[in-house]
């Protein structure tokens, strides 16, 4: 924590349906956002990992149950705190058709599912972006006052300004011109594996994850934040993606991932994955039709 942000600490876990009708409600009337980061840091302390919600998880999205949790899993830790953040009066994106465009995630050792947890969020780094603004929302996860596990989350809000103003870009890629997104390279070849997403994998992942943002519900909801289709969520298939490295990777890793084009439901679409020669595993997410279509790319290093 730094002196200048004001921490909150919640009692239990938030009940995200609300928060996210209240921020839809707040983003249809003029006005009532701020212009700058809330200074505040939401904690929760004493979390404990609920079994029978690990295993939805899981199954949801492809790893197995074991005596570590997942490398993404801590995220649905951070998650509601983030949405409790994004959904306040100052913040100042709507919450509503926000899109995650990249991910980073460092576990600093392997985490046990019955430890009991610290999680602290906060904003950080609001920008411009080519087509509109960005915000990264950070999550750290502690065990007896040690850093077990950190995420960035970077999100884009299309059309938005930052205080700098706004900048061009085109419409080919929500993460053309993102700053400091340093995106990893893509592996080549065959694909690993084929998958055909299915067309409720929305709710499916909304389900376990809270994350009810309307983009990835239903195609109506979708239209309306300007998307021909419901989306995947962007952690849903970073998860997935991951989770067919489980026994490869390391238990204290860095994830990087970059969202490019969004996954509309339903869909088919190829893993690829590499290792080099450093032992570090590339895994690239495209469309079966046309291999040059990327929705994810990603690298795990140790």
């Amino acid at each position: 924590m730094t002196e200048d942000r004001k921490v909150t600490e919640l009692p239990g876990p938030p009940s995200l349906g609300q928060y996210y009708a209240s921020a839809a409600a707040r983003a249809a009337l003029p006005g009532g956002s701020g212009r700058s980061l809330p200074a505040t840091e939401l904690v929760r302390r004493g979390v404990t990992v609920e079994q029978g919600h690990l295993a939805d998880y899981a199954r949801v999205c492809g790893f197995r149950v074991g005596n570590a949790l997942p490398v993404t899993y801590p995220h649905m830790l951070t998650f509601p705190l983030q949405v409790v953040l994004m959904a306040g009066r100052s913040f100042p994106l709507p919450l509503p058709g926000l899109v995650h465009i990249a991910n980073r995630i460092t576990v600093h050792r392997a985490i046990t599912p019955t430890e009991t947890l610290d999680v602290r969020v906060w904003a950080q780094r609001f920008t411009r972006h080519p087509k509109g603004a960005q915000v990264d929302l950070i999550g750290e996860v502690s065990a007896d006052g040690e850093t077990v596990w950190s995420g960035r989350s970077t999100y884009l809000a299309r059309g938005a300004k930052a205080p700098d103003g706004p900048t061009g870009g085109d419409d080919t890629d929500d993460t053309a011109g993102t700053a400091d997104i340093a995106e990893p390279p893509v592996p080549t070849g065959p694909a690993n594996a084929l998958w055909r997403v299915p067309g409720d994998i929305g709710r499916r992942y909304a389900a376990v994850s809270g994350d009810v943002n309307p983009i990835h519900l239903h195609s109506l909801t979708a239209k309306a934040m300007g998307f021909p289709r419901a989306i995947a969520h962007g952690m849903w298939t970073a998860a997935h993606a991951v989770a067919a490295l489980e026994g490869r990777i390391p238990d204290a890793c860095t994830y990087d991932v970059v969202f490019r084009k969004p996954v509309l439901l339903p869909a088919k679409v190829e893993l690829v994955t590499g290792s080099d020669a450093k032992g570090a595993w590339g895994l690239a997410l495209r469309s079966a039709k046309d291999a040059e279509k990327l929705h994810l790319v990603g690298r795990v290093s140790g």
